[in-house]
C-alpha cells in the first residue's frame, strides 16, 4: 500500500483524462511504496495537458593575362630623350576566378566556417554543439517549436499528462518535508513547451497552500519557446505599482523568465526541476591515442565544403576537466573505454544547484537519459524523429548526449557539505514508486476507448522497456518504453532528510 503524503495526493487527482499522449496497452504492474492517496488529491479538472543566400556580386573579375604596361613618356628637359618603363607582372599571385553563384550554405554553416578559418584550426565539439543549439540567430532551439509529433523529438511530458502529475507529487512531498514554507521558488530548467509545469500546476490545484506559495521561474534562452510557455501556462500580464507582472491563471502564481539559473533570485526555499536539460549541455569528446588522450575536434575538409572530425595535435585547455573526471573513476573503468565525454557546463551547473540548495533549502530533481558512470561516444543528432549524422546540416537537428550521473553526484558533493545526493534510479522505478500505476487505473475508469488506448501507450512509454508487447498496430509505430533508459536523481538539503521516493 502507498503511504504518507503521496497517498493523500493520489486520492485527490483528477478522476478523468485530460487528453494528449500516445496509445497502447500494458499489463505491467509496479509496486509503489507511496500511497495512492497522495496522487488522488490532485485537481479534478480534466483539462488537456498536450498541448539568404547572399546576392551575386556585380564586381567583375580581373583579366588574368595582364600585359606589360608602358607608362607615359617623360622628357628629361635637356636632350629631349624619352624614357619607357615596363612592369613584369607574371610572377604576381592571380586569384582564381570569383564565382558569382550564391552560396547554398545556411547562415549558421557560414558562421561555423568563419570561426574555423579565423582561428586557422578546428573548434571543440562543445563549441560546435553550443553554436548549433543556441546560436542567437540560427540555433536549433532559438526560433521554432522542436517538440512533439510535428517537431523533431518527443519528451515524456508530451507523452502523457501523468508524467507532469507525478513530478507534482514529488514537488509537493518535498515542500512538505521543508515544513510547508509560505514562499518557495519553483524553478524549471529548459521547460520546453511548458507542458510538464502545466500538468504539475493543474494536478496540484487543490493544494491551495502549495500553489499559493509558488514563485515560478523558467530558465529559458529561446524567445520562441518563451512565447509557447507563456501560452501553455495561460499567462496574463497584470499591472502592479512598479509596472507589470506575469501570472499563470492555472494557479495564480507569478511567472518570470531567466537566461540562466544564476539570474533567478535567491533567498527563498527552492524546488528545481531539470528534465532533459543536462543532455543538451555541450560536451567535450576525448579519444585514446598513441600519445595519450586527445580531444576530438570539428574542422573543415580540405575543400572547405563540409565539416569533419579530427584529433587535436596539441593538448587543449579542456584536458583539466578530463583529468577531474578521470580522478572520479576507477582504473578498471578507465581501462575499458577508448572514448570519454566530459561536460564542464554540467559540472558547473550542478555546483550552482548545490550551492543554492545548501543556502536556501529545498532540492533539485534531475531526470534524463544517461549512465551512472563514464559516458563514451554517445553524442547523437535527431531530425524529424530520425537519427542523422552529427555534422550534417548544422542547426537542422537536435544534438544531445548521455548524461554522466556519476559526475553530477561528485560535482554536487564537492560543492557543499550541506547537501545529500540520492539515486539515480530508473524512471520506471521513480514513477512507479510515486504511484503512476494507480493513477493510470483511476483514469481508465473514466475515459473513452480511444482515450484508454492513449493512456496505455503513454504509460508504457514512460515506464516500459523496449517495444510494447501488447502493440497490434504497424510495427514501425510500436511504442518504445523509456522506463529504463531514463534515470532520476535528487539533490536536497540535508535538513529535509531523504526525499520521496529514494528512501
Amino acid at each position: 500500500m502507498l503511504r504518507g503524503p503521496a497517498a493523500a495526493l493520489l486520492r485527490r487527482l483528477a478522476p478523468r483524462v485530460s487528453g494528449g499522449g500516445c496509445g497502447g496497452v500494458t499489463h505491467r504492474r509496479l509496486c509503489p511504496p507511496i500511497a495512492p492517496s497522495l496522487l488522488a488529491r490532485f485537481s479534478s479538472d480534466p483539462n488537456s495537458s498536450t498541448p539568404s543566400p547572399p546576392s551575386s556580386s556585380s564586381a567583375g573579375g580581373r583579366d588574368d593575362a595582364v600585359e606589360d604596361e608602358e607608362l607615359p613618356q617623360v622628357s628629361n628637359g635637356d636632350a629631349g630623350a624619352q624614357l619607357s618603363i615596363s612592369v613584369d607582372r607574371s610572377g604576381l599571385y592571380n586569384p582564381p576566378e570569383h564565382s558569382h553563384k550564391p552560396s547554398s550554405d545556411s547562415e549558421l554553416v557560414k558562421h561555423l566556417k568563419s570561426i574555423i578559418k579565423f582561428r586557422s584550426g578546428p573548434i571543440s565539439v562543445a563549441e560546435y554543439m553550443e553554436e548549433v543549439l543556441t546560436n542567437p540567430q540560427s540555433g536549433f532551439y532559438m526560433n521554432r517549436d522542436v517538440f512533439g509529433e510535428s517537431g523533431d523529438f518527443i519528451t515524456s511530458p508530451e507523452v502523457s499528462q501523468m508524467f507532469g502529475e507525478m513530478i507534482g507529487v514529488w514537488a509537493m512531498c518535498l515542500w512538505e518535508q521543508m515544513g510547508q514554507p509560505d514562499k518557495v521558488n519553483l524553478i524549471e530548467l529548459g521547460p520546453g513547451r511548458g507542458t510538464l509545469l502545466a500538468d504539475l500546476l493543474r494536478g496540484s490545484a487543490k493544494f491551495v497552500n502549495f500553489t499559493r506559495a509558488l514563485n515560478i521561474n523558467l530558465v529559458e534562452c529561446s524567445p520562441a519557446l518563451q512565447k509557447i510557455q507563456y501560452n501553455t501556462l495561460k499567462c496574463e500580464d497584470e499591472p502592479v505599482d512598479d509596472g507589470k507582472r506575469t501570472v499563470s491563471k492555472l494557479c495564480g502564481a507569478p511567472v518570470c523568465w531567466h537566461a540562466s539559473l544564476e539570474q533567478v533570485p535567491s533567498g527563498s526555499p527552492t524546488i528545481i526541476i531539470a528534465h532533459e536539460f543536462y543532455d543538451a549541455l555541450p560536451i567535450h569528446q576525448f579519444q585514446k591515442a598513441s600519445r595519450g588522450w586527445s580531444e576530438k575536434m570539428v574542422d573543415l575538409a580540405e575543400d572547405s565544403s563540409r565539416f569533419r572530425f579530427v584529433l587535436s595535435p596539441q593538448p587543449t585547455a579542456s584536458l583539466i576537466y578530463l583529468a577531474k573526471r578521470c580522478g572520479w573513476a576507477s582504473s578498471e573503468e578507465l581501462e575499458k573505454v577508448e572514448h570519454i565525454e566530459v561536460c564542464p557546463k554540467a559540472m558547473e551547473l550542478t555546483e550552482q544547484i548545490a550551492d543554492r540548495v545548501s543556502s536556501d533549502g529545498g532540492g533539485a530533481l534531475i531526470i534524463d537519459y544517461g549512465k551512472n558512470g563514464i559516458v563514451s561516444d554517445s553524442l547523437q543528432a535527431i531530425r524529424k524523429h530520425k537519427f542523422v549524422h552529427i555534422l550534417d546540416d548544422p542547426g537542422s537537428a537536435d544534438l544531445s548526449a548521455y548524461v554522466d550521473f556519476a559526475s553530477i553526484r561528485h560535482s554536487a558533493l564537492e560543492a557543499s557539505d550541506d547537501i545529500s545526493v540520492h539515486g539515480p534510479m530508473t524512471q520506471s522505478q521513480f514513477l512507479g514508486s510515486l504511484g503512476i500505476n494507480f493513477r493510470v487505473e483511476a483514469l481508465l475508469q473514466n475515459c473513452t476507448e480511444e482515450q484508454a488506448e492513449t493512456l496505455r501507450t503513454g504509460y508504457w512509454r514512460l515506464v516500459g522497456d523496449g517495444e510494447a508487447p501488447f502493440w497490434e498496430g504497424p510495427e514501425d509505430q510500436a511504442p518504445i518504453g523509456m522506463g529504463t533508459r531514463y534515470l532520476a536523481m535528487a539533490i536536497v538539503n540535508k535538513k529535509q532528510g531523504t526525499p520521496v521516493p529514494f528512501e
